[in-house]
């Protein structure tokens, strides 16, 4: 398996296309759009346990170790919360826990503009995808 880029780079790059997106509807549309993109989730993924608490929709989040890594997958049941979870997976699955440790989300999305963009409840639904993305990465 080859190294997943650095979480910077991959931070980088969203914080390009956000700048090129311009509005946050434009931004949210984007969101979404990442979230069509995620591979179906296995059935036998979408446990209680998998659930992530605090978030205004249903949303599955697995993670499985290859070698020193985490892979993360995920699904939601509404569109834009699979766009946040979507938007997460693609900065922090395939990093070591050390790297997804050292990473602080809450400024990663603050530079993306993000926070600002949804509701309090959605806000706080993403602040627990990212939550639970680190507890699996302490572990």
């Amino acid at each position: 398996m080859t190294a997943a880029a650095p979480i910077d780079d991959k931070l980088a790059e969203l914080v390009e296309e956000f700048d090129l997106l311009g509005d946050w509807e434009g931004r949210i549309e984007y969101v979404i759009d990442l979230g069509k993109g995620l591979a179906p989730l296995a059935d036998s993924d979408r446990t209680e346990a998998n659930k992530v608490p605090g978030c205004a929709a249903q949303v599955w989040l697995a993670v499985r170790r290859e070698g020193d890594r985490l892979v993360f997958v995920a699904d939601s049941d509404s569109a834009l919360s699979k766009g946040n979870i979507a938007l997460l997976l693609r900065l922090y699955s395939g990093q070591t826990p050390a790297e997804i440790l050292a990473f602080d989300a809450r400024a990663a999305l603050d530079r993306l503009g993000l926070p600002s963009a949804l509701t309090r409840q959605r806000a706080n639904g993403l602040n627990s995808m990212v939550g639970r993305i680190r507890d699996a990465a302490a572990q």
